[in-house]
Protein backbone atom coordinates (compact mmCIF):
# COMPACT_ATOMS: atom_id res chain seq x y z
CA UNK A 1 0.00 0.00 0.00
CA UNK A 2 1.17 3.42 -0.46
CA UNK A 3 -0.14 6.21 1.95
CA UNK A 4 -0.42 9.84 0.64
CA UNK A 5 0.34 12.20 3.72
CA UNK A 6 -0.51 16.18 3.43
CA UNK A 7 0.82 17.96 6.27
CA UNK A 8 -1.29 21.13 6.22
CA UNK A 9 -0.30 24.35 7.74
CA UNK A 10 -3.69 25.98 9.02
CA UNK A 11 -4.82 29.24 10.08
CA UNK A 12 -5.44 28.73 13.84
CA UNK A 13 -8.44 30.60 14.08
CA UNK A 14 -10.64 28.74 11.71
CA UNK A 15 -9.50 24.90 12.88
CA UNK A 16 -13.96 24.39 12.99
CA UNK A 17 -14.10 25.61 9.09
CA UNK A 18 -10.76 22.84 9.17
CA UNK A 19 -12.74 20.06 11.12
CA UNK A 20 -15.67 20.66 8.67
CA UNK A 21 -13.97 20.45 5.71
CA UNK A 22 -12.62 16.84 6.75
CA UNK A 23 -15.53 15.11 7.52
CA UNK A 24 -16.97 15.86 4.70
CA UNK A 25 -14.06 13.68 3.32
CA UNK A 26 -15.40 10.64 5.30
CA UNK A 27 -18.03 9.19 2.48
CA UNK A 28 -16.24 11.48 -0.54
CA UNK A 29 -12.44 9.53 -0.23
CA UNK A 30 -13.76 6.32 0.15
CA UNK A 31 -16.31 6.95 -3.19
CA UNK A 32 -13.42 7.98 -5.15
CA UNK A 33 -11.09 4.85 -4.39
CA UNK A 34 -9.10 6.18 -1.50
CA UNK A 35 -8.55 4.15 2.11
CA UNK A 36 -8.71 6.99 4.23
CA UNK A 37 -6.84 6.29 7.80
CA UNK A 38 -7.47 9.95 9.03
CA UNK A 39 -7.53 13.81 9.23
CA UNK A 40 -5.77 14.88 12.33
CA UNK A 41 -6.28 18.41 13.77
CA UNK A 42 -3.53 19.15 16.32
CA UNK A 43 -4.08 18.64 20.07
CA UNK A 44 -1.17 19.69 22.08
CA UNK A 45 1.52 21.54 21.02
CA UNK A 46 1.33 23.11 17.48
CA UNK A 47 -1.44 24.51 16.79
CA UNK A 48 -1.72 25.40 13.04
CA UNK A 49 -0.28 21.94 12.26
CA UNK A 50 -3.15 18.72 10.79
CA UNK A 51 -2.64 15.89 9.10
CA UNK A 52 -4.18 13.63 6.54
CA UNK A 53 -3.75 9.93 5.41
CA UNK A 54 -5.11 8.29 2.19
CA UNK A 55 -4.08 4.90 1.38
CA UNK A 56 -3.80 3.63 -2.25
CA UNK A 57 -2.64 0.33 -4.45
CA UNK A 58 -0.57 2.49 -6.29
CA UNK A 59 0.54 5.73 -7.94
CA UNK A 60 -2.14 5.08 -10.86
CA UNK A 61 -4.95 4.22 -8.29
CA UNK A 62 -3.84 7.61 -6.54
CA UNK A 63 -4.02 9.52 -9.95
CA UNK A 64 -7.94 7.52 -10.94
CA UNK A 65 -9.04 9.20 -7.49
CA UNK A 66 -7.64 12.82 -8.40
CA UNK A 67 -9.79 12.47 -11.83
CA UNK A 68 -12.83 11.43 -9.71
CA UNK A 69 -12.47 13.97 -7.07
CA UNK A 70 -11.88 16.75 -10.03
CA UNK A 71 -15.03 14.89 -11.69
CA UNK A 72 -17.16 15.24 -8.68
CA UNK A 73 -19.58 17.81 -7.80
CA UNK A 74 -18.92 17.19 -3.90
CA UNK A 75 -15.49 17.09 -3.61
CA UNK A 76 -15.54 20.31 -5.97
CA UNK A 77 -17.94 21.74 -3.41
CA UNK A 78 -15.46 20.93 -0.87
CA UNK A 79 -12.41 22.79 -2.42
CA UNK A 80 -14.51 25.66 -3.14
CA UNK A 81 -15.19 25.55 0.65
CA UNK A 82 -11.69 25.55 1.48
CA UNK A 83 -10.56 28.61 -1.02
CA UNK A 84 -13.23 30.47 -0.04
CA UNK A 85 -13.36 30.28 3.95
CA UNK A 86 -8.95 30.62 3.74
CA UNK A 87 -8.55 28.21 6.55
CA UNK A 88 -5.76 26.12 4.54
CA UNK A 89 -2.63 28.09 4.53
CA UNK A 90 0.19 25.67 2.96
CA UNK A 91 -0.53 22.03 1.92
CA UNK A 92 2.37 19.28 1.34
CA UNK A 93 1.99 15.74 0.04
CA UNK A 94 4.40 12.87 0.78
CA UNK A 95 3.81 9.10 -0.54
CA UNK A 96 5.12 6.74 1.99
CA UNK A 97 5.48 2.76 1.56
CA UNK A 98 3.64 1.28 4.31
CA UNK A 99 5.88 -1.85 5.38
CA UNK A 100 3.99 -2.76 8.64
CA UNK A 101 0.10 -2.84 9.63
Amino acid sequence: MIVCHIRYELDPFKRDAFETYAKAWLTLIPACGGALIGYFLPHEGTNYEAHAMIGFETLAAYENYRACLRNDPQCVANFEFAQREKFILKEERTFLKQVTA
